[in-house]
């Protein structure tokens, strides 16, 4: 027999029909007291060896619609190894998955998740290095822990850099983006990390939305809020979230920020900067622009040529976190995006844009950090 199944850790599918495998009609939840929606993840079962073609149905009315355009579908058999479906389509209303399952037990999802449960051992193996501390700025709505990583004495001497990731929940790669970051700067044989601790403090809050990520939501946390348009007045009731690190960025103060985030069209890696904010100037332009150079030369997975358009002077949205923090501090905030797709730079036609490529890319970022972090303030 047939069956689809969802509930587990980040599943999102409603099952319409499955009686037979060459139609099998789905829908994707929406989020949890929100209207988005994009994000699925579910497994099906008893159908090896069967043609399946498995149809969205509600793909069309999706947050982000362009984003299912040369899209392929990730799945996995044993949800180790993710790999591309070819034959995933998109014809402006339904999103169309066409495979035939080599086992009984297939799962798929819209990129390669990252459960909560990786995410605590992700926190207990830095925490294990001698090197990261652990703090617990709060509670979600939903009660569980708002995790934050220091790496490095505090000293009033030293930097003060922030990285957070998963404020979307369903960006999953930007937490494979924190692993291989972390790995890199917990390494005390890495030439690059050992002397960017002598300089600086590292706050790292590795997944902004446990809630939302265990929903299986797209955008949004346990009570409907995009915390990327919190930042300017967030609170415990609403965006907790963002409440507690804002919080402790006040105390700890931000001489350099990156918020890790996925983008569902645009096939590209690339940096948007604060260049829309009042006190944007030169010298943030010199510093922002020195980063993506540096980026690009330590990893050719990342770019320049393409991104989102620049805010006008003055244009820029404070309750996003990039803006908000760089106006706040006056500090270098950027905003990372990695595709959902594949880069089309360099693609790769087994498994796209990948955790694996993800993590690459997270412990490439320490060595533009390193040739700017004398003149971050």
């Amino acid at each position: 027999m047939i069956r689809i199944s969802s509930n587990f850790d980040a599943g999102n599918i409603r099952c319409l029909a499955c009686d037979t495998s060459t139609d099998i009609q789905l829908e994707i939840e929406a989020d949890s007291n929100s209207h988005f929606y994009q994000w699925f993840y579910f497994r099906l079962t008893g159908a090896q060896d069967q043609s399946c073609h498995l149809k969205i149905l509600n793909a069309g009315g999706a947050a982000y619609p362009a984003g299912w355009e040369g899209y392929q579908a990730v799945a996995s058999y044993d949800r180790e190894t993710w790999f591309r479906v070819p034959d995933t389509s998109f014809d402006g209303q339904i999103l169309s998955i066409e495979i035939t399952p080599a086992y009984n037990s297939i799962y798929f999802a819209y990129f390669a998740p990252y459960s909560m449960e990786r995410h605590a051992d992700l926190i207990a193996d830095a925490q294990h290095s001698g090197v990261a501390s652990l703090d617990i700025l709060g509670k979600t709505i939903d009660g569980q822990d708002i995790d934050l990583l220091t790496v490095g004495e505090s000293d009033g001497d030293k930097k003060s850099c922030w990285i957070i990731a998963r404020q979307h929940p369903g960006e999953t790669m930007t937490e494979y983006w924190m692993e291989g970051f972390l790995d890199r700067l917990l390494d005390e044989n890495d030439p690059v990390a050992r002397e960017l601790l002598k300089k600086a403090t590292f706050y790292i809050v590795p997944n902004m939305n446990p809630d939302g990520s265990r929903r299986g939501n797209l955008r949004v946390n346990a009570s409907g809020a995009n915390l990327n348009r919190e930042w300017q007045a967030p609170s415990p009731e609403k965006s907790p979230e963002v409440y507690y690190v804002r919080k402790r960025m006040m105390e700890t103060g931000v001489d350099f920020l990156f918020d890790i985030h996925g983008d569902e069209a645009i096939p590209h890696n690339f940096i948007a900067g604060t260049h829309g904010i009042p006190s944007f100037d030169d010298r943030l332009l010199n510093l922002l622009d020195r980063f993506k150079a540096c980026y690009r030369e330590a990893n050719p997975d990342f770019q320049i040529t393409h991104g989102y358009p620049q805010n006008a002077p003055g244009q820029g949205n404070l309750t996003m976190c990039g803006n908000n923090t760089a106006e706040t501090h006056d500090c270098l905030a950027m905003t990372l995006e990695m595709p959902f797709k594949d880069t089309a730079d360099n693609p790769n036609e087994f498994e796209g844009w990948s955790p694996d490529r993800s993590i690459k890319l997270g412990a490439s970022s320490l060595d533009p950090l390193y040739h700017l972090i004398d003149d971050l303030r």
